[in-house]
């Protein structure tokens, strides 16, 4: 678990790469957020076992997230979290995990609450899977050297997925330098914040366990304050709905390959 780190009001820079106090308050901000993005992708990763409960029980959730989030979202979501896992009773039986099992697959799994966790599902037009969406995501991944090991299993633009990428423009491998956080900023605002508040509440009101349910209104709301502290600190205000549509027309056209040209005798036979 890091440090708990309060960001309060005062310039930044975008690439943060300024030295004495300023530049160790942006170093434990990059080091906190991209541990509690790691953190939440863990919990969305795979389904809880006995083991995994035990340690979120002695690592406690009053103070398990680096950032200390402000929000009476946040609050409402952590509190929901604490309470599923006081839901749990401390002989783990069989039926409390089959529950939370069963969210796990309802969400994750069988698209059982119509709640998907990958952006294509939410921005095509068709609701459709491994659609443009995961391009645009992939060639993000690209230009950092990163690829998704198996994307027919989970999808380049998987909630996982991007909660790991910004995790590592943040603070990446040992001896790699973060990426500037105009460029986190961005992503932000291109991909997860266009769609996750929709998936967190379509989950919170429809899966059984508090536990989901917080789990996916805190993912949503730590997204939020993350992209405001990044306005104040990357200076880079939060783009009007304009704005955002006007800077994702391109990337959708890029998505979209254009339509060949059909010559006859050229193509397979049916």
């Amino acid at each position: 678990m890091s440090a708990r780190v309060e960001m309060g009001d005062g310039g930044g820079s975008g690439g943060g790469k300024d030295g004495g106090e300023d530049g160790r308050t942006l170093a434990l901000f990059r080091t906190a957020a991209a541990d509690d993005l790691r953190l939440l992708a863990s919990l969305h990763d795979r389904e809880l076992d006995g083991e995994r409960i035990r340690a979120l029980w002695l690592e406690g959730y009053e103070d398990f997230l680096g950032l200390r989030l402000m929000g009476a979202p946040a609050h409402r979501a952590l509190g929901l979290l604490r309470a599923g896992l006081t839901d749990i009773p401390s002989s783990l039986g069989a039926e409390s995990l089959d529950r939370l099992a069963a969210d796990y697959a309802d969400i994750y799994l069988t698209n059982g609450l119509r709640a998907s966790p990958c952006e294509s599902v939410w921005l095509d037009e068709d609701g459709l899977i491994m659609q443009g969406p995961m391009f645009e995501v992939r060639a993000c991944y690209s230009r950092h050297g990163l690829a998704v090991p198996d994307w027919r299993r989970r999808s380049d633009d998987h909630l996982v997925h991007q909660l790991q990428f910004l995790a590592y423009l943040l603070a990446p491998d040992e001896g790699q330098e973060g990426a500037d956080l105009t460029e986190v900023a961005s992503f932000l605002d291109e991909h997860p914040l266009l769609w996750i508040d929709r998936f967190a509440e379509r989950v919170a009101t429809r899966c059984e366990t508090r536990f989901y349910a917080g789990l996916a209104l805190l993912t949503a709301a730590y997204l939020d304050e993350l992209r405001g502290i990044l306005a104040d600190l990357a200076q880079v205000p939060r783009p009007s709905p304009e704005e955002m549509e006007a800077r994702r027309r391109p990337a959708v056209a890029l998505a979209v390959p254009p339509p060949s040209t059909f010559v006859p005798g050229s193509g397979p036979v049916w």
